[in-house]
């Protein structure tokens, strides 16, 4: 049988010896077995000098934030990383509650409401699982954490959708019946469309009698491009103003110029979510109570501006003292209901669920 070619080289396939055939430059062994032909190259390739400098260089950008990050996390004596997470949370919270190098006034007594978009734009999946998933998850985080660093402040809900404002839940200092609002998300399906200016008139109408020592603040999450409005919006702008509400938007689609408008021209923040991220940084953000800002007053012998900072109204405060279970029961003021718990109002003496609540005999505020 005549030697078969291969590559311009002549191997005898009847033989079952190995035979190996070298090169100069590069070094082939060819092995033939009964039945195999096995061709091995054991050459040394020639370094790519580009591609593995740059490798063995430089990194990649997700590496450097994640730098060797399993060392941080510490497990306890029951193995639970549960004391880790928590570090990490404490380490948040006092990086936002680190003061500035300036003094700076801020107000301690706060109400706020928050206008969550419900129209169809929040079915989006632009962010996981959900818009509306998402902003769900991140309001009832951003109320707990609102609520641990203002224990004074109350919080309001009112929903945006089918071109109409909804009232989701009354203002309340009591963080569990606010989340308790937003935990049947079956009641807040979204549809329709959004109606800014129904939804800020709501919740203009519901701070009209707070006191002047308070602060009133309004917290826009917004999801669509479009906002159904029956009247003139700038009109409500102009009120807001007066009232001196302070508006604040989260967008999590793009920026509009209405929206812009309403938190420059009342002192509040504007931004768009980019990610998830950045959704949650946003809303985060706004939990610390704002600075009052002073006023300048103009003198009218010349045109020289003296600022003037907001008077400060005292205000009528108790301190309640808690009823344990083996008390009798009562009825409470709250609820018309016979309960052993609540708390006892020092001036008036009624009997309340929860605090800090409103104390409507004498108009003053009960505090734990």
């Amino acid at each position: 049988m005549p030697p078969r070619r291969d590559d311009g080289k002549f191997i005898a396939v009847d033989s079952d010896s190995d035979i190996s055939v070298g090169e100069d430059d590069d070094h082939q062994a060819i092995s033939r077995g009964k039945g195999k032909v096995k061709v091995s190259n054991n050459a040394k390739r020639k370094p790519d000098k580009g591609k593995g400098k740059a490798k063995d260089t430089q990194a990649y950008i997700w590496e450097a934030s994640y730098t060797r990050s399993w060392e941080t996390v510490q497990e306890d004596e029951a193995g639970s990383l549960q004391a880790s997470v928590d570090d990490w949370m404490a380490r948040g919270r006092r990086r936002r509650l680190q003061a500035p190098s300036t003094a700076i006034r801020r107000t301690i007594i706060r109400h706020l409401v928050l206008l969550l978009d419900l129209s169809a734009a929040m079915t989006d999946r632009d962010m996981r699982p959900t818009r509306f998933d998402l902003m769900l998850q991140y309001t009832r985080e951003f109320i707990a954490e609102w609520f641990d660093q203002n224990p004074l402040g109350q919080i309001g809900i009112v929903g945006m959708r089918a071109g109409i404002g909804e009232r989701i839940g009354e203002m309340t200092g009591n963080p569990q019946e606010v989340l308790k609002r937003l935990a049947d998300r079956h009641k807040l399906q979204p549809t329709g469309e959004p109606s800014l200016q129904n939804s800020i008139e709501m919740a203009k109408s519901s701070m009209s009698h707070l006191p002047t020592h308070s602060s009133r603040e309004i917290i826009i999450i917004f999801g669509s491009l479009t906002t159904c409005d029956p009247g003139n919006i700038h009109e409500t702008l102009e009120a807001c103003v007066k009232a001196k509400i302070r508006i604040s938007v989260v967008a999590l689609a793009a920026e509009m110029k209405i929206c812009r408008s309403l938190c420059e021209k009342t002192g509040g923040q504007f931004g768009v979510a980019l990610n998830e991220g950045h959704f949650h940084d946003l809303l985060f953000e706004l939990i610390p109570p704002p600075a009052q800002h002073a006023t300048f007053n103009r003198i009218a012998s010349g045109s020289n501006a003296r600022a003037s900072n907001p008077s400060a109204d005292l205000m009528l405060m108790g301190f309640p003292t808690r009823l344990p279970d083996t008390a009798p029961p009562s009825l409470c003021v709250c609820h018309s209901e016979i309960k052993s718990e609540g708390f006892l109002c020092p001036r008036c003496l009624a009997k309340v669920c929860d605090v800090p609540t409103d104390c409507d005999t004498y108009n003053g505020t009960s505090l734990t």
